[in-house]
């Protein structure tokens, strides 16, 4: 008798646990859904890498298929293949495609550094304008009417390009920032 209800109860504990652990993987799932595309941080990279292409006047068409890899940005004009993907480059490393693998992080100008040819410079215009503050607008590629918070917008837009550590000049930098202060200042009304 003891030992049958030993049993049934060894039973009924384990059929408990394995409710809980059931229970606790539906709503405390170890492991992430696949996703079906990129993130939202990649398609905002893939934007900005479009935007740099055709800014230096590189065609290229998007979602390429070659060796049944998917490559992000290919440019046909040059073999060059651009992927976020490490298995596009792996997959493609006896092929005659060069392969670009790139960082979600990387900015899109750095690209060009990355590249296997020469790439025009875009160099930042100066700005045309004797007022220090029209100037300062004109930097951060605004109208003398825009608010504080496309300013600060245009700001952190420009500031990951020339950032020191993105790969910017210090120069480059202080002039970002000295402009900023300055349209801030003047949207403020503090200037």
């Amino acid at each position: 008798m003891w030992l049958v209800l030993g049993l049934a109860l060894g039973v009924a504990a384990s059929v408990l646990v394995a409710a809980i652990f059931y229970a606790g993987e539906k709503l405390f799932p170890t492991t992430e859904p696949p996703r079906d595309g990129p993130d939202r941080g990649s398609l905002r990279r893939h934007a900005e890498i479009r935007q740099y292409l055709s800014a230096i006047g590189e065609p290229y068409i998007e979602e390429y298929e070659q060796a049944g890899l998917t490559i992000a940005l290919y440019l046909p004009d040059r073999d060059v293949a651009i992927t976020f993907d490490p298995r596009v480059l792996f997959g493609l490393e006896d092929a005659a495609t060069h392969v670009i693998l790139c960082e979600d992080e990387m900015p899109a100008a750095n690209l060009g550094k990355r590249l296997p040819f020469e790439v025009p410079d875009a160099p930042r215009q100066p700005p045309k304008s004797n007022d220090p503050v029209t100037a300062a607008y004109e930097y951060l590629g605004l109208t003398n009417d825009a608010s504080a918070t496309e300013i600060q917008q245009a700001y952190r837009t420009q500031v990951k390009e020339v950032h020191p550590d993105r790969g910017g000049t210090d120069e480059e930098f202080k002039q970002l920032q000295e402009a900023y202060t300055k349209a801030k200042n003047d949207a403020d009304g503090t200037a």
